[in-house]
């Protein structure tokens, strides 16, 4: 059996969550956008074909990375099997290849335009994993640079969750949460007053 492995890659940008997509050169589905993907190289295990493609595609490798789901077939692709990855990435970091065929870019998940091979079901559930993830998670950590104010900490979660918060209830819960810590710098943000630098405790993943 023919396995694939395709893999979302979420940022957030001009304020939306985002999926790196790319425009297919080739049939099937010539002219389409999907996922990014493919089989594996001989000998290569599901985890390092992921990380393969995330680096390919955006040029890191140090981020959040993980299984999302294995789906039997997917549209009209040629794979029997399509293991599914999700990964978080700062765009501020990330490096896109230059093609002119397969060409990639970021589209807001919201709307999606037309995918191929039912990528959107695979986008849906990677964007509700990620969702549920905040609930538990440090893992905005992979989207937010090494210092950051907690203004662009709750925008990133408002991007993801689709909606507005409330700043103190924001600032009190992730500062109980025990996940970031001061730095003991300021950011300058426009006309408004020096705003506090923070970071994480870790950047790996880890629950709370």
């Amino acid at each position: 059996m023919a396995t694939a492995v395709v893999v979302v890659i979420f940022t957030v940008r001009q304020g939306s969550l985002s999926v790196l997509l790319i425009e297919r050169a080739a049939e099937p589905s010539r002219g389409q956008w999907a996922l990014p993907g493919g089989f594996l190289h001989e000998g290569e295990s599901l985890d390092a074909a992921a990380k393969r493609k995330l680096e390919d595609e955006t040029g890191v490798s140090d981020v959040f990375l993980e299984q999302l789901y294995t789906f039997d077939q997917l549209g009209e692709g040629r794979a029997d099997i399509v293991v599914t990855y999700f990964a978080l990435v700062d765009l501020a970091r990330a490096r896109m290849r230059a093609d002119s065929e397969w060409r990639p870019a970021w589209q807001p998940v919201h709307p999606l335009p037309q995918l191929a091979f039912e990528n959107e079901r695979v986008v849906a559930y990677a964007e509700e994993r990620l969702r549920n993830k905040l609930e538990y998670t440090n893992v905005v950590y992979s989207l937010l640079p090494r210092r950051f104010t907690l203004t662009q900490m709750q925008h990133v979660y408002e991007a993801i969750l689709g909606e507005s918060l409330d700043k103190r209830n924001f600032r009190r819960r992730v500062e109980g949460l025990g996940i970031i810590r001061e730095t003991g710098q300021t950011s300058k943000e426009g006309a408004h007053r020096p705003a506090m630098l923070y970071e994480f405790v870790s950047r790996e993943p880890m629950a709370f």
